[in-house]
């Protein structure tokens, strides 16, 4: 049972996240409006959150029946001070702008109820800064979920500096009653927890391809078949433990003098989009996308995730 503190939602952003996250919040028994800025964008963003709930049935990700639970529980509007006002929580997933998110929580923080909590879909700017123009700052954090949100289990939930621990625990909760794995992040730092790891990754990655060591296609390949395979039931630091500290920091003392230190963008990447070389949408960035379709590279990612999930349900049921 979800905490009976937070019986509606309000999930700001209709675009890759907000769909998502509604249907997360509304299998826990929520009762969600999607916001949208157009009422084409709030019947965009319902329909997709209603296909999202009827996926995750059909794959057996979620019981009988919970598609249609979930769509009596999620709406969407264009009128943002309707959905706001009476909310318990509000979820802002919008565009990555410091500016714009700042001046979303100063009304956010003005039409909301005292006792609702305010919170960011950010994936690295600071929250202590999102919130700075808010007058209730104890009860604004970030609620990270990952892309896709309907399948990836993890929340990191961030508290700024001001943020209540009674806040974030109370978010904490519920993002687990609502199926998701949520982690404290407890200090405001860039790229908070996930997205520091996974940057600290990109980084020795591109390295190794400026370096010549080896090409893009068996970088992503050794990330794959390797220790990607492992990670989702055996974390870095259990691995650390698992093979002997001595052993582990012995091996990083020897390699860390050859990884890559440079700070910001590496000059590979830098010369890649210098010259237009962006991704999918350009044909080429470290990959040849003329080669390959992205739509089915995502495709078969989510494939992958649902067989997974699948598996684990009816490990969990079983135990």
């Amino acid at each position: 049972m979800t905490d009976a503190r937070f019986r509606n939602a309000a999930v700001v952003g209709t675009g890759m996240m907000g769909p998502g996250i509604a249907v997360t919040l509304a299998q826990g028994g929520v009762r969600t409006k999607l916001v949208s800025r157009t009422a084409e964008g709030a019947a965009a963003g319902l329909e997709k959150a209603r296909a999202l709930a009827r996926l995750l049935e059909t794959e057996q990700l979620a019981d009988s029946g919970s598609a249609n639970r979930v769509a009596a529980l999620v709406s969407a509007t264009a009128d943002f001070e309707s959905a706001v006002a009476p909310a318990d929580l509000v979820i802002e997933s919008a565009p990555e702008d410091m500016q714009f998110k700042q001046d979303l929580f100063a009304r956010m923080d003005a039409l909301a109820r005292p006792g609702a909590v305010l919170a960011s879909n950010t994936s690295g700017l600071s929250i202590t800064a999102i919130a700075a123009r808010c007058r209730f700052p104890e009860r604004v954090l970030t609620t990270h979920f990952w892309n896709p949100p309907h399948l990836v289990p993890l929340v990191e939930v961030v508290k700024g500096e001001k943020t209540s621990d009674e806040a974030a625990l109370a978010i904490h909760s519920l993002l687990a009653a609502c199926g998701k794995v949520p982690v404290l992040v407890r200090k405001d730092r860039p790229g908070q927890l996930g997205n520091r790891l996974q940057m600290a990754l990109v980084r020795e990655a591109i390295n190794i391809v400026q370096e010549g060591i080896a090409d893009a296609e068996d970088v992503d390949t050794a990330s794959k078949c390797g220790f990607g395979m492992r990670l989702p039931v055996y974390g870095i630091l259990e691995h650390m433990d698992a093979v002997g500290l001595d052993f582990s920091m012995s091996v990083l003392d020897y390699v860390s003098r050859d990884l890559s230190d440079v700070k910001g963008t590496p000059p590979l990447a830098r010369d890649l989009i210098a010259r237009g070389d962006l991704g999918p949408k350009t044909g080429h960035g470290f990959h040849d996308w003329t080669r390959k379709d992205i739509v089915q590279v995502r495709a078969r990612r989510d494939q992958f995730l649902i067989e997974f999930l699948r598996a684990e349900r009816v490990r969990r049921k079983r135990t």
